[in-house]
């Protein structure tokens, strides 16, 4: 039973990221003037401590996101002043929908074989 549940919740959370909606997301990285610090393309950064997102998966974009919204937990909290003001006041939909553009994006991101 316990093998089923995490299983619909799998399939669950798959659905719900094939329904991120890119252009919303393009929309919202430009609002937020992302661009700014994560360069025109988002894989040159103005510094390079700033990480490249273009073509960054997308579950990672989502968590990342996720972590600056509850910096104060220590165990998954992210502390990045500029990043916690801007993913303090997005919606789970939003930050799925950013994901899910910055992840389609042509980037240097390859598995090893």
């Amino acid at each position: 039973m316990k093998f089923t549940a995490i299983y619909l919740l799998l399939l669950a959370s798959i659905g719900l990221a094939s329904a991120a909606d890119i252009e919303s997301g393009k929309k919202l990285v430009a609002e937020r003037n992302c661009a700014a610090c994560h360069g025109a393309d988002y894989f040159t950064s103005i510094a390079p401590t700033y990480p490249r997102l273009a073509g960054q998966h997308e579950d990672y974009l989502y968590y990342a996101l996720r972590s600056y919204q509850v910096e104060t937990n220590a165990n998954y909290g992210r502390k990045n002043a500029v990043m916690g003001s801007q993913a303090k006041g997005l919606t789970d939909p939003q930050i799925r929908n950013i994901a899910a553009y910055l992840a389609s994006l042509p980037g240097p991101l390859v598995v090893k074989k």
